[in-house]
């Protein structure tokens, strides 16, 4: 699996990820030359989860997003649906309830949540609009829902820059630190293919979310984007 353009097979993605696992987290902060920990923390804020609240962190692969929500008194749940990724996070973060499971097919009854969060996830799911459905169905009205995803630059020439660095740097730093380097191909093709800010604030609209809002993160690489159920 080596294109954007190509299904996203369930079957593929979670063997891509499988393989890229052990790795994982470091080469995120290596091609972001550190920047994805600063978007996480953005993520978190936004969520503004109390202690006692219920939080689905979805696409949580090691459950990197999902300590600071556990040390701050959350009752978060950490999914995802590569094996690989929960082996990973269990061996590193051992007091996590980490739960394998499809985004859009989720093993949670209706209402469950009072925040659903997902990271850098979105824009592998088969079905972006019927996962984006199946977040709100677990979610209690009135509950969250907060994506942090890479966006489009809204700058022109940086922008430019930016998806010469996607295209040929990333995959070629990739391949000094990544477990799986050619899965980083297909990650860069999935960022390039995603849609922008307004694109996806459609796609939340479309999925029933209501009250949908973004804000820009380094000039648009990444965006954050709310709903309310």
């Amino acid at each position: 699996m080596t294109r954007a353009e190509l299904d996203k097979k369930p079957t593929d993605v979670r063997r891509m990820f499988d393989a890229v696992a052990k790795r994982y987290d470091v080469t995120n902060t290596v091609l972001s030359f550190g920047s994805d920990r600063r978007w996480r923390k953005e993520m978190i804020a936004a969520v503004g989860a109390r202690p006692g609240d219920r939080v689905l962190d979805l696409a949580a692969g090691t459950g990197v997003s999902s300590v600071a929500f556990a040390e701050a008194g959350v009752h978060v749940v950490p999914c995802d649906f590569s094996v690989g990724m929960l082996q990973a996070g269990k061996k590193v973060r051992p007091t996590l309830n980490f739960v394998a499971g499809d985004g859009t097919k989720l093993p949670f009854a209706d209402d469950t949540f009072d925040a659903v969060t997902i990271s850098f996830g979105l824009r592998n799911f088969v079905d972006t609009v019927g996962g984006l459905r199946e977040m709100r169905r677990v979610t209690r009205p009135g509950g969250k829902l907060v994506v942090c995803e890479f966006s489009h630059p809204t700058n022109a020439a940086f922008r430019t820059l930016y998806l010469e660095y996607l295209m040929k740097g990333l995959p070629a730093v990739a391949r000094g630190v990544s477990s799986s380097p050619d899965a980083y191909v297909y990650l860069a093709e999935s960022i390039r293919a995603w849609p922008d800010q307004a694109g996806l604030s459609a796609l939340l609209q479309e999925a029933g979310w209501t009250n949908v809002e973004h804000r820009n993160l380094t000039g648009g690489i990444v965006a954050l984007h709310r709903g309310v159920a």
